[in-house]
């Protein structure tokens, strides 16, 4: 599964970053996932910051 994150949807509230850090990171204001990290769609973790994204900017694929 392959998760990206809308910057068109991200206003930056870190939620991400703060729920899984190993995954996502803080990029100019904005949440993204770590290159390299781009497949790792099946971790709950990563689930569980998608849904809790209050921009609903998370998509998992």
């Amino acid at each position: 599964m392959r998760i990206s994150v809308d910057p068109e949807l991200c206003y930056g509230s870190g939620e991400c970053a703060y729920r899984v850090p190993s995954v996502f990171t803080d990029e100019d204001g904005f949440g993204a996932v770590l290159p390299g990290r781009e497949q790792e769609g099946d971790d709950p973790d990563v689930r569980e910051a998608a849904e809790h994204c209050p921009a609903q900017a998370i998509r998992v694929t």
